[in-house]
C-alpha cells in the first residue's frame, strides 16, 4: 500500500514539475509575443480574409483585450513543441529505448502539422467563410459592422481547433507504434469515425452547409491518411515485438546453457 501511494505521489510530483516547466516557457514566449503580436495583428487586419474590412471597437477596452489575447495565443503556439516534449518526457519512462527515440522524432512533425492546420484554416477556409457571410448579409440587406474583438475571437476559434485536429496522423501513428491501436480497428469503425468528424466539423465551422462540407471533406482525407500512416507504425511495432521475443528466447536459452555448464563444473570439481 505504501509503495502504491509513493508511486502516485511521484507521478503527481512529476506532473507538477512538467507543468512548472511549461509555465516558465509560456512566460518566456509571452515576453517575445508582446513584440510579435502588434505586427501580426496588423498583418491579419490588412491581408487575407480581412483585406477589405473596416474594424470597429465597440468597447473602450476592446483593443487591449484582443492584444493580450493574441499575445497569449501566440505564446502557446510558440511553445507548442515544448508542451509536446514535456508530455513525451512524462510518458517516456514507460517506453522501451527504441520507442523513446522513435516517438521523440514525432514532435517536429506534430508541430509542422499544427502549423499546417492553422494555415489551411486561415488561407483556405477563412476566405470562403468571410465571402459567404458577406453574401448572406447582402441578401438580407444587412450592413456589416465588424468589431475587431469579435473578428479575432472568430479567427482564433477557427484556426486553433484546426491546428489540433491536424494532429490526428501523429496521434494515431504514436498509438499504433506502441501497439495500443490496431489500424484494422480504424477501418472497422470508419463510419463511426466519419460521423464523429462530421459532428466535430459542425462545432468548428460556421453554421452553413457549404463551409461545413468544405471542412468535413479534408478531415475525412486526413483520417484516411492517418490510417495509412498508422499501418506503417503498427508494422514497426509487430517487428519490434518479434525481435524482443527472439531476444527473450535467446536469453532464456543462454541462461539454461549457463546453468548446465555450472552444474557440469560443480560435478567435475566434486570428483
Amino acid at each position: 500500500m505504501d509503495e502504491k501511494q509513493l508511486t502516485v505521489i511521484e507521478h503527481i510530483e512529476e506532473v507538477r514539475r512538467r507543468l512548472i516547466i511549461v509555465i516558465v516557457f509560456f512566460f518566456i514566449g509571452a515576453i517575445g509575443s508582446f513584440f510579435l503580436a502588434k505586427p501580426l495583428m496588423r498583418y491579419l487586419q490588412n491581408n487575407g480574409p480581412a483585406n477589405d474590412l473596416t474594424f470597429n471597437a465597440f468597447n473602450v477596452l476592446d483593443a487591449i483585450f484582443i492584444y493580450l489575447k493574441v499575445v497569449v495565443v501566440l505564446a502557446l503556439i510558440l511553445i507548442f513543441p515544448v508542451i509536446l516534449y514535456q508530455f513525451w518526457a512524462f510518458i517516456s519512462p514507460g517506453l522501451l529505448e527504441q520507442e523513446r527515440r522513435i516517438t521523440l522524432s514525432y514532435i517536429p512533425f506534430a508541430f509542422l502539422l499544427f502549423l499546417g492546420g492553422m494555415a489551411f484554416s486561415y488561407f483556405v477556409l477563412m476566405p470562403y467563410v468571410m465571402s459567404f457571410m458577406k453574401m448572406m448579409a447582402g441578401d438580407l440587406d444587412v450592413t456589416q459592422t465588424i468589431g475587431i474583438n469579435q473578428y479575432f475571437n472568430f479567427l482564433i476559434q477557427i484556426i486553433i481547433p484546426f491546428g489540433l485536429v491536424f494532429q490526428l496522423p501523429v496521434v494515431l501513428l504514436f498509438l499504433s507504434r506502441l501497439g495500443v491501436l490496431n489500424p484494422e480497428w480504424l477501418v472497422k469503425f470508419r463510419k463511426y469515425s466519419y460521423f464523429g468528424l462530421f459532428v466535430l466539423a459542425a462545432f468548428i465551422t460556421p453554421p452553413d452547409l457549404f463551409s461545413h462540407l468544405f471542412t468535413t471533406v479534408p478531415l475525412f482525407v486526413l483520417y484516411e491518411v492517418s490510417v495509412i500512416i498508422s499501418r506503417f507504425g503498427y508494422r514497426k511495432y509487430l517487428k519490434a515485438e518479434e525481435e524482443r521475443k527472439l531476444e527473450e528466447i535467446k536469453a532464456e536459452q543462454q541462461r539454461q546453457i549457463d546453468e548446465v555448464m555450472e552444474r557440469l563444473n560443480e560435478d567435475e570439481s566434486s570428483q
